[in-house]
């Protein structure tokens, strides 16, 4: 049993990693500070700089540095960590109309 559990948990973060899919993730505690980045050049005028975040890999926090997302639709909410009764929550980011 615990095997499955740690195999979904790592799918979860795996897929938030790599595609930003919407999964529930919970984490001990809160991440560390956002670490300080350099926002390079954008590469268009139609691009939006998404900002870095910590990404719980099960272990530990994780930094994923920001990015450019070209010609982006609507307004970006950036994903964040919520706490909860269970622990700190994170809420993926998404584009709302």
């Amino acid at each position: 049993m615990n095997k499955l559990l740690i195999g979904m948990l790592a799918a979860a973060v795996l897929c938030l990693f790599l595609a930003g899919c919407a999964a529930t993730v919970y984490a001990p505690g809160p991440p560390p500070p956002a670490k300080a980045e350099v926002t390079p050049a954008a590469p268009g005028p139609n691009a939006l700089w998404v900002t870095g975040n910590w990404y719980w890999n099960g272990n530990e926090y994780v930094w994923k540095s920001g990015h450019w997302v070209k010609n982006p639709q609507g307004r970006w909410v950036a994903g964040h960590w919520k706490k909860t009764a269970r622990g700190h929550t994170w809420v993926a980011g998404h584009w709302t109309h």
